[in-house]
């Protein structure tokens, strides 16, 4: 597809990361050859039924520029969301960068919940299933346990 605008001027190395439940990170690169008044704005959009909605609270860098975005309350509600980061400059028109991600894949997952250890004879270990802002079914969780005798 030909897009608008000066070429090398859209955002690269873009990428989201949701963590603690309900909190999301994006963080983007300037273009290469963006002007140097390149200002970029992020939009997504939850699922095709929600308004897009556009960046809460801006990451800035030492310019001022728009290098990333805080989102909260995130709920994981459909397979794919849809990302855009569009930029202006009074130099010229500045090419935007979109991409669909699949939440479920980009988030960190807390540690497992109320871990306990019970030894006689055998060790018992237990667990309860991390936090996530959606499970639909907690037996696709796999746990890898590391035991090392003192």
């Amino acid at each position: 597809p030909v897009f608008a605008g000066r070429n090398g001027s859209a955002i690269e190395n873009f990428s989201c990361v949701i963590y603690n439940i309900s909190l999301m990170n994006c963080t983007w690169e300037a273009g290469r050859d963006a002007p140097g008044d390149t200002q970029y704005f992020l939009y997504w959009q939850n699922s095709r039924d929600d308004d897009e909605m556009e960046c809460e609270l801006y990451i800035k860098d030492e310019n001022g520029r728009n290098t990333g975005c805080r989102f909260k309350n995130v709920r994981i509600v459909t397979e794919r969301s849809y990302f855009l980061v569009n930029g202006s400059s009074k130099d010229s028109p500045i090419q935007f960068y979109d991409e669909y991600i699949e939440l479920y894949k980009i988030e960190i997952l807390t540690p497992p919940l109320n871990v306990t250890v019970i030894c006689t004879k055998d060790c018992i270990i237990t667990w309860q299933p991390p936090l996530t802002s959606r499970v639909e079914n907690i037996n696709c969780f796999k746990y890898e346990i590391s035991i090392q005798n003192k």
